[in-house]
Formats: C-alpha cells, structure tokens, sequence
C-alpha cells in the first residue's frame, strides 16, 4: 500500500467484524513500529498486544464495572486541558456532532451518548487490542515520542489490510487493564488500540480537518 494511500485511508473505525486477526501480521507490525522515532532512541512505549482468552477478560471486566456504575479510575495523567480555547472548542465540538448524528443521537440525548461511548470498552468488537504504557517519570517530549510510535503502528496496520481505533478511554480503566496485563508500578496506560477488520455494515462520517492555511504556514524564500 502506498504510504499517501495508508494516512488516507487511516482512521478510527468504530465497528470491527470478529474475524481473527493473523498473529504473523500483529507481529509484523510490531517489529516494524519499532523503528519510529524517538529522542536519543530512549524508545519509552511499552506496548501490549492482546488477544483470545485474556482480551475477553478485559472486556469482561470492564463490562461488569460499566453495568454496575462503577466510577472511572482516578485520571493518570490530563487528556484534554480544563479550559480548550478556540478553534480547538470548535473542532471537538465538530467531532461530537458529526459522531453522534450519524449514530442519529441527538446532543442532549445524554443516555444514548453513554451507551455509545460504552461500545469503547468492548474494543468496537475488534479480536485484538493494543495497550500502550509509559514510564511516568518521562516527560512531554517521550510522551510525543509515544504519539510517533503509535502512528507507526497505526500506517502499518493499514498495510496490512486492518484499521484501529486509538482509545484514550482505556485510561479511564487503567486498574481493571492492569489486573489482566500485570503490568510493572512505574508504567501509565496512556491509551488503548483497537486492531481488526472493518465491519463494512457499520455506518460512519469520516471527520473532517481544518483547512491547510490554519495549521500550516510555508516560509519561502
């Protein structure tokens, strides 16, 4: 796949078929994400590749939290700033219509909002997940470093015919991952994967992006 043709085509798929995805190519994917760039090639991801047995227990148990209205695990780290200035406001404003509506939520329907934001925790149906961490002594430009890698991950898996979700919401249930992955005390789940096929039949608006002039200024001589 041609590298314009997998940022294209990359997005957050949120509906996934149960087809299995080959080990070889998650595994593929692995080796090769490990080239993305780090500062001084400290390489600070610590990734988990889940499937079968131990995913579904995931899932399970954040169900079961979901269902008895268990309250989201007090926040490692801030995912979005208190107070989002304009256009930022404007932009996830955007994505919160443009997601619910096609889902035909209305924006003060605040239940259906819930019970779509649920499908986040059962990975959209995806087969596997990837669980990323990061050293909490590590500082803002490792976590940048992390966003590099996870975007390789993310152009490799289009290669390979898959698409992904990346979840920031697993944060929020960062106590109930840990009780199936184990992971050591000094790592920080930053965020969830979700890794399969798409399922074709599930509707959705690709977002849109702001336009060049707003993000982007070229200096010429």
């Amino acid at each position: 796949m041609d590298i314009y043709e997998a940022v294209e085509s990359r997005r957050a798929v949120r509906g996934f078929t149960g087809r299995d995805v080959p080990r070889e190519a998650l595994q593929r994917v692995a080796s090769a994400a490990a080239w993305a760039p780090s500062a001084s090639n400290l390489q600070p991801w610590h990734t988990y590749v889940v499937t079968g047995a131990p995913l579904a227990e995931i899932k399970k148990r954040a169900g079961e939290r979901l269902a008895a209205g268990d309250p989201w695990d007090e926040p490692e780290y801030e995912q979005y700033p208190p107070t989002l200035k304009s256009p930022y406001r404007e932009r996830r404003s955007a994505f919160g219509e443009q997601r619910y509506g096609t889902l035909g939520i209305a924006r003060e329907d605040w239940e259906a909002r819930q019970r779509a934001a649920a499908a986040n925790w059962d990975c959209f149906g995806a087969p596997a997940a990837l669980f990323c961490y990061i050293d909490r002594d590590m500082g803002r430009p490792q976590w940048s470093d992390v966003g590099m890698y996870l975007q390789t991950v993310m152009l490799l898996l289009r290669a390979e015919g898959l698409h992904s979700c990346p979840q920031m919401a697993w944060a929020k249930f960062h106590k109930t991952v840990a009780e199936v992955l184990s992971p050591p005390d000094e790592l920080v789940l930053f965020c969830g994967m979700s890794i399969g096929f798409e399922d074709a039949t599930v509707g959705y608006r690709r977002t849109g992006r702001a336009p060049l002039g707003e993000t982007v200024t070229f200096v010429e001589g």
